[in-house]
């Protein structure tokens, strides 16, 4: 059987990040790489090579036509996600989806009823979920090595300069041309942590309460506090910010009756109940391989799209609710200068680490500078999900 035809929708900007996952793949035969795709010019890199025969597009759609490719891995803004993926399965592709997969349960329906339709495979990008020491945690938990699970928490202290916020077009938006956009913390760079906190706790999300502050003129939030409440009464408490003072890797937190457990998932480092330090737990299942391997042998995604309605859920909540309140300037302390000026919000890594230990909004322990939070009780297509 000749090797599936791969194609990258998105190839420039953090599409790099995925031909450097394809260029060892096509090396050993795995796939080939027929087809790049973007409206800039595609950037050359010495671990992202354009092979010799591999095809160059603007438009997706001619792309489609004319290379007619097995796999179709699409890196291009969430905004775009539901026509360019609807395309791609109905021109006979399994698709690799970046996260987040869509903005609103409307288009998750919808891109459900299309991989229904055309009995495609799709696979979110949720990296982390392939992580072998999220799985070891989930063991962990389902022994019983952590008692009964009383929270779960993720925290996260990153910091972007101004020039985070000029990469593209929608950047900090909170809608492009109608449509959402919601480029905040929390439904981009650090979403990875309160999906694998879902994932952990493996039920749907009853109520969602939210309190989303910005530091700079932008339109979405770059400090957030979120608590998802499940049905079974289980509290996930999400606090972040990318304004943040000693940086906080990304840490997901898990509260028993019998200890407590980190995963600081970006490193894949894990600290279970009776150990005294971190360890790194290597591996981490690929998941275009994990596509590749489903296509060949029928073995389960990873991360499918119907794993990811509880976090479109909570997207929904971010796109209704109110802009993020704009943190006063007595609040931040300044560094550098533009492009690369950064602002900190004094004492922020003192409240998230709070926050995360008591399972509480900021609103909760009396931060001076935090409002009142919106709270949304979600559907039942959504709880009994």
């Amino acid at each position: 059987m000749s090797e599936p035809r791969v194609a990258l929708v998105g190839a420039s900007g953090h599409g790099l990040w995925h031909r450097r996952q394809i260029a060892p793949m096509q090396e050993a035969g795995r796939v080939r790489l027929a087809g790049l795709v973007d409206v800039r010019p595609i950037e050359a890199a010495p671990d992202a090579p354009v092979p010799e025969g591999t095809e160059l597009f603007t438009d997706h759609r001619e792309m489609l036509r004319a290379v007619r490719p097995d796999v179709v891995v699409i890196c291009t803004p969430p905004q775009t996600h539901l026509p360019i993926a609807t395309d791609a399965l109905r021109a006979g592709a399994d698709v690799l989806l970046e996260k987040p997969p869509v903005l609103s349960l409307d288009e998750h329906r919808a891109l459900s009823d299309v991989v229904d339709e055309t009995g495609r495979a799709l696979q979110v990008g949720f990296q982390a979920l392939g992580s072998a020491a999220l799985a070891e945690l989930m063991g962990a938990i389902a022994d019983g090595r952590l008692g009964v699970v009383t929270g779960v928490a993720a925290v996260a202290s990153w910091h972007r300069a101004d020039s985070y916020y000029q990469r593209s077009p929608w950047a900090g938006k909170r809608t492009v041309d109608g449509h959402p956009s919601l480029d905040g913390a929390l439904a981009n760079p650090l979403a990875h942590a309160w999906m694998q906190c879902l994932a952990i706790a493996g039920l749907a999300p009853s109520t969602v309460e939210l309190e989303r502050y910005r530091c700079r003129d932008i339109e979405v939030d770059d400090t957030a506090c979120l608590r998802i409440t499940l049905e079974s009464g289980l509290p996930i408490l999400v606090a972040v910010t990318l304004c943040g003072e000693e940086k906080i890797e990304g840490e997901v937190i898990v509260y028993g009756t019998g200890g407590t457990a980190v995963l600081e998932y970006p490193t894949d480092r894990l600290r279970l109940p009776g150990d005294s330090e971190f360890r790194e737990v290597p591996g981490r299942t690929s998941l275009l391989e994990n596509l590749l391997a489903h296509r060949e042998k029928g073995e389960p995604l990873i991360a499918p799209l119907a794993r990811t309605k509880p976090f479109t859920a909570v997207l929904d909540v971010l796109h209704a609710a109110p802009q993020p309140t704009r943190l006063t300037d007595d609040l931040l302390s300044e560094s550098g200068v533009a492009p690369e000026r950064f602002l900190t919000i004094k004492g922020i890594n003192a409240v998230l680490r709070q926050a995360t230990e008591r399972l509480a909004l900021f609103s909760e322990l009396a931060v001076p500078w935090a409002e009142q939070p919106l709270r949304v009780a979600l559907n039942e297509e959504v709880t009994g999900a």
